[in-house]
């Protein structure tokens, strides 16, 4: 008996660790099993359609630029809208499509193109900020704290309404004292913890032979080890663009390439009731006759809700105007209180230079958090490149600011401290570099109106003018949402079905689309491109198109379902394989029709649009960028029938942008008939910068780092 008792003790831990261990796997697959599949969607499977090949889904077309610009114009003519907002960067597109799904009649206008500013200069991370956790512990700081909650939950909003351009990214903080080691593991379990069940994957620990394993570029020499954990990435400029499409899906009207040189107020009670734009495409040549005006009547004025029908409730319900432009917040704020006006916008310089994709892992990306000056610095692969950044300094606002050679340098120089010393980091291997203009916000109603807001605030002037300012992309949809209670409770707005009107289309259910109802939808609510989108694709492109596989996978990762139409819209090649698009540069996968969609369907309208933000030619080879501005003009001059002197006009300007993407300045005078003639083709071959000549890492797989479950 005692031999047995003694048997059963001896079993009894061993049973005990296994039983717990068992059912706390148990629970932990149920808990992740449970979580909705990331990728549903409502593909038409049906073996007779297209071939035997699943179709995209089917929505109301979008209206034109010059159908948009007529119902802007229209709208001073009935009722108006329910809100205007000024800016179409992330944060005024979201606005636009959270008002939009929830009912309101909303415009939104910008004065350059969606996402020209910071919001396609971005790191292009979706993170909830592991440094922002530091400062909030180190500083016992609790709005670092709340910053950090509320970007790991809208983190998985990503992956939910745009999988096709969201993914996760594991990232490594190498180890080279050991006595950081424990302090980076309990850092990187606290950052897991806290995005609770919308955490991507858990962080772990790696050796000195691992973490060499798995960045191999990686300086040895006195590593002790690595942690690695996880954030999101995501393509910015065509997100932005995605979200301002599904506004103008829901019926909002979006006109790019429209400024706002002042607002328009009521003389009795100088509330903001609307404002006046000007189409800056007239300079161009590629204005568009107005409703019963000219073509040169590019002025115009944009009411919300007529005055005439607010009459006997001015006092109580002010028009809806809302300041979303970003680092230019105070250019609108002085057009409401005047040039004395405080500032609240403290801009700050952030630059990013691109290098070759042998710098980096395809898929794992480098954090530096003690620099050599105590900053931050990312090193992260990015659409077949490595993305290197970023800087933070004191700057000025500018529409296209160019990045600093001192700056450029400096991240090269953190760079050389982190890889191996074999490895040459030159000057010449910089494929592209630009400098973001991040808008830091002061509080105006603040006592201390030296301390800057870390996240973002929003502001209400005595006329009514809403200004939201500051925060960061990962938290667009939330200061979305926010500026729209805002505007509801302000303005006394009127949401949910009842709301809607006729410019709203019919969308079917059964392609995904959320009810409007009156409430935020948007952290649900699919983009363009997410609803038949799904990780085999590409491979359904390639058997119905003929298209090569990287450009496949590319306009798969890139368009979601809409890659369908792109390639559609792509020439014959007149070869055996691939039998569809041409390339716009050899070196990337971005193809002629992408060029024709962009017009069609996308809203481009200058060249600049289309190499900078509706494919990211210029952000990752600012020298193949050029070589292809002539193709892309010309297909462009084809699409709108632009005159001699707009393609002129088109060269220049584009040619003048490659330079604030970090084209040598004395390349500016370039012209068209030396770049077809090959002279490009030999800049950087003396300094045997070969980088510039040759194509990203392997084949581009976009896909290949999605995640099967959770969220972005």
């Amino acid at each position: 008996m005692a031999g047995a008792r003694s048997s059963m003790r001896s079993l009894r831990r061993p049973f005990l660790i296994g039983t717990a261990v068992g059912i706390g796997g148990i629970i932990a697959y149920k808990s992740y099993s449970s979580r909705p599949a990331p990728h549903t969607h409502s593909v038409n499977r049906d073996p007779n359609a297209m071939g035997g090949f699943p179709t995209p889904p089917k929505f109301p077309p979008l209206p034109t630029r010059e159908e948009q610009i007529n119902r802007l114009r229209a709208g001073t003519e009935g009722n108006g809208y329910d809100l205007l907002v000024v800016g179409g960067g992330a944060t005024g597109s979201g606005i636009a499509l959270d008002a939009a799904s929830r009912g309101l009649k909303v415009a939104m206008v910008e004065r350059d193109d969606f996402s020209s500013g910071t919001s396609s200069k971005s790191t292009k991370l979706v993170h909830g900020g592991v440094r922002y956790l530091e400062k909030a512990v180190k500083e016992l700081d609790y709005s670092q704290y709340q910053l950090v909650r509320e970007a790991l939950k809208e983190r998985a909003v990503f992956l939910t309404t745009a999988p096709h351009l969201s993914m996760s990214l594991p990232i490594m903080l190498p180890v080279y004292e050991w006595w950081k080691a424990p302090y980076f593991w309990i850092g990187t379990k606290v950052y897991d913890f806290l995005a609770g069940k919308e955490n991507l994957e858990s962080s772990y620990f790696l050796t000195r032979g691992k973490a060499l394993e798995a960045f191999p570029m990686l300086k040895g020499n006195g590593l002790a080890g690595a942690l690695v954990y996880y954030d999101g990435s995501h393509n910015d400029s065509r997100m932005n663009v995605s979200i301002a499409l599904t506004a103008a899906l829901y019926g909002a009207t979006i006109v790019n390439h429209m400024e706002v040189n002042e607002l328009i107020k009521d003389p009795a009670t100088g509330e903001v009731t609307g404002v006046k734009v000007r189409d800056l495409l007239h300079q161009r040549g590629g204005g568009i006759l107005g409703r019963g005006g000219d073509a040169g009547q590019s002025e115009f004025m944009v009411k919300a809700k007529s005055i005439a029908a607010w009459e006997p409730y001015k006092a109580k319900f002010p028009q809806g105007v809302i300041n979303a432009t970003g680092p230019f917040t105070d250019s609108i704020r002085k057009l409401d209180q005047g040039e004395t006006t405080q500032g609240i916008v403290a801009p700050s310089s952030g630059v990013h230079i691109v290098l070759p994709g042998y710098y980096s892992p395809a898929r794992m990306g480098l954090i530096d958090p003690s620099t050599s000056d105590g900053r931050v610095i990312f090193f992260l692969p990015w659409q077949g490149n490595t993305i290197a950044g970023t800087t933070d300094a004191p700057t000025t606002i500018t529409p296209h600011p160019l990045p600093r050679e001192e700056e450029i340098n400096w991240i090269l120089n953190e760079v050389r401290r982190y890889l191996a010393p074999d490895i040459n980091v030159r000057r010449g291997d910089v494929l592209a570099a630009w400098s973001g203009i991040r808008p830091l916000v002061k509080d105006p109603d603040a006592k201390n109106t030296e301390s800057l807001v870390r996240n973002h605030l929003i502001n209400v002037s005595d006329s009514g003018l809403i200004t939201i300012a500051g925060g960061k992309w990962t938290t667009y949809r939330q200061m979305a949402e926010e500026a729209v209670d805002k505007a509801v409770e302000h303005f006394n707005l009127k949401t949910g079905p009842a709301a809607r009107v006729d410019h709203i289309p019919t969308i079917p259910e059964s392609d995904g689309m959320v009810n409007i109802d009156g409430n935020c939808k948007t952290d649900q609510l699919k983009l363009i491109g997410a609803h038949g989108y799904s990780k085999t694709l590409f491979i359904n492109l390639i058997q119905h198109f003929g298209v090569e596989t990287e450009v496949a996978q590319h306009l798969a990762g890139a368009y979601g379902d809409r890659a369908w139409t792109v390639a559609a819209l792509s020439a014959p090649t007149e070869q055996r394989f691939p039998v569809r698009g041409k390339r716009l540069s050899a070196l990337y996968p971005f193809i002629d029709g992408e060029v024709r969609y962009a017009v069609r369907h996308e809203y481009a309208q200058t060249a600049v649009d289309v190499i900078a933000r509706r494919t990211r030619l210029a952000f990752l080879n600012v020298q193949a960028a050029l070589e292809a501005l002539p193709g892309v003009i010309d297909i462009m001059s084809e699409e709108l029938k632009w005159s001699k002197d707009r393609k002129g006009k088109e060269w220049k300007d584009a040619v003048g942008f490659l330079v604030s993407m970090g084209l040598p300045e004395k390349r500016v005078s370039v012209t068209r008939k030396e770049v077809e003639d090959g002279i490009v083709s030999q800049w950087g071959v003396d300094e045997k910068a070969f980088s510039r000549h040759e194509g990203p890492r392997g084949a581009y797989d976009p896909n290949l780092s999605r995640i099967q479950n959770g969220g972005v």
